[in-house]
């Protein structure tokens, strides 16, 4: 058993792999939780896009970032949830940015099956679009997988893969797990995992390698058990990190290392 978990402040960097900080729901105290993000031991935020109407801006936050916020990376993509406001000119933007700025990751990405009034076609030809894009550019991928990992994995297998990735607050069993661990995916675990009637979500962060897993806030959204009902945030991190150290009865620092190292390595970030 571990005898104490480690205070937050001794902890090893965490990387955030998937927040949406650049949202409007950030507009009035973004500097503010950045700063509180920063002394919470976050070290790094990942920011996929959900929009091309939001390139410009997540880009400029990421080239300009306030005082003393952690290091921010821009993932760029179109989001499946978002489909309807998605034009045909925005894979031609895509490619060109990707030319013209580092981009860490192509993301958000991916199927949602869950909203029943987005066209499982449409999501397809889009999906594989951004595929493409990453192959050419050599980038791993953000994927957002609702109700559609059958699919999602049936499509991997169709094509080339990308340089790897996130599955993003997966939620699949545990054999779609491995589906995608042997294809060179990672897998993002956040708020949710800190609720304790998330049984299905907990025996899988117990039950897959350690060295598969990585962390993600998701903020605003997915809100963790401490903070349920009110605006999530990067700063709040460390509480998923202690709940999978616990369920795994691990040291805090092993969990840390091991994750952020991990991120570094999918998402081929500097590490410290």
């Amino acid at each position: 058993m571990v005898a104490s978990a480690a205070p937050i402040s001794s902890l090893p960097s965490l990387i955030d792999t998937h927040c949406h900080i650049d949202v409007p729901e950030f507009a009035a105290d973004r500097a503010a939780v950045l700063t509180r993000t920063r002394r919470a031991g976050v070290a790094a935020l990942v920011i996929p896009a959900i929009d091309a109407a939001g390139w410009d801006g997540l880009l400029a936050l990421c080239a300009a970032p306030p005082a003393d916020a952690p290091r921010l990376y821009p993932a760029l993509g179109l989001h499946p949830v978002y489909l309807n406001a998605h034009q045909d000119q925005d894979i031609a933007r895509l490619e060109r940015l990707l030319a013209d700025w580092p981009i860490t990751a192509i993301g958000e990405i991916g199927l949602d099956y869950w909203v029943s009034d987005l066209d499982p076609e449409r999501q397809h030809r889009l999906l594989t679009q951004q595929l493409a894009l990453a192959r050419a550019a050599k980038l791993p991928v953000l994927l957002h997988v609702r109700k559609a990992h059958d699919a999602m994995l049936a499509l991997l297998r169709r094509q080339p893969l990308p340089a790897g990735g996130i599955v993003h607050a997966f939620n699949g069993s545990l054999p779609q797990a491995q589906q995608y661990l042997d294809r060179g995916f990672t897998l993002g675990f956040g708020g949710m995992l800190t609720f304790a009637r998330s049984h299905h979500l907990r025996r899988l962060a117990t039950a897959l390698p350690l060295e598969a897993l990585v962390l993600e806030s998701d903020a605003p959204d997915m809100t963790g058990a401490t903070h349920h009902g009110t605006r999530n945030s990067p700063e709040y991190l460390p509480e998923v990190l202690t709940t999978l150290a616990t369920l795994r009865d691990l040291d805090p620092l092993m969990v840390a290392a091991q994750t952020t190292a991990t991120a570094c390595a999918v998402l081929r970030l500097a590490a410290g």
